[in-house]
């Protein structure tokens, strides 16, 4: 009896990361795969701030007028806030990555609630806005991840296509490559601003690809930018923040 009672705990805790896999996500969990907008593609990165390699995805966007959103782990804002204030002021938006970059479903209770908790408050501390996205490192939710994201009125977003830069190899035509196998309307496109977790030259290779991205993306007729604009109003029963609230 005891263990039909841990493996239904273990069931309650691990299996919301069935959600890591694209092909369950995008079928099962279109919502929390980021589907939104048709005419909209939501550009996100994801494990900055990182003094060595976002300022210069900053300086990109900001020349083609793009905003994006970008998913921060607490840990690194604490290290860089400047940077990290920097982020949002330049009006892109920011999310929850958690604090430490660690695979959730094996984190207990009280791990759980501190990384999330931690990261939103020291996110909002520094950019002056709450955040309202959470995205799980590795795209792996756990049912108490899903819990406290719900008591910090996060919404839980994972994404679409993905430029697979941490690859072996990768260079910014794979990433470009990768990521329009998966582009269309209404997709959100994970890539990352930060090789802080990844093969060295990763970061170098996301933001290679990210001008002929934005060019494809133009050639399509798609608007590129933030999660806020992308028309996901809810996802999985949480709901965004009024403006100004």
């Amino acid at each position: 009896m005891l263990a039909a009672a841990a493996a239904g705990v273990a069931v309650a805790q691990a299996g919301p990361g069935l959600t890591g896999f694209g092909p369950v996500r995008s079928v099962a969990f279109r919502r929390l795969a980021g589907s939104g907008d048709p005419g909209h593609v939501a550009l996100t990165f994801d494990d900055g701030p990182d003094p060595a390699s976002t300022p210069a995805f900053l300086r990109v966007l900001a020349d083609r007028g793009v905003r994006a959103t970008f998913f921060m782990l607490g840990s690194l804002v604490a290290r860089a806030p400047a940077l990290a204030a920097e982020v949002a002021a330049a009006g892109h938006e920011i999310g929850v990555h958690g604090w430490d970059h660690r695979y959730l479903p094996a984190r207990g209770p009280t791990a759980t609630r501190s990384d999330l908790t931690r990261a939103t408050e020291l996110i909002a501390e520094v950019t002056g806005a709450r955040p309202w996205l959470f995205r799980p490192p590795y795209g792996v939710l756990s049912g108490l991840s899903l819990v406290t994201a719900r008591d910090l009125r996060l919404t839980p977003l994972l994404w679409g296509a993905w430029g697979r830069e941490w690859a072996p190899g990768a260079t910014g035509e794979t990433v470009l490559q990768t990521l329009v196998r998966g582009l269309d309307g209404g997709v959100t496109v994970l890539l990352h601003d930060s090789g802080c977790i990844a093969p060295p030259g990763s970061s170098e290779a996301a933001l290679a690809a990210v001008p002929a991205l934005l060019d494809e993306c133009a050639h399509r007729g798609l608007r590129v930018g933030p999660v806020a604009e992308h028309g996901l109003v809810a996802v999985g029963g949480y709901q965004r923040p009024a403006a100004g609230g």
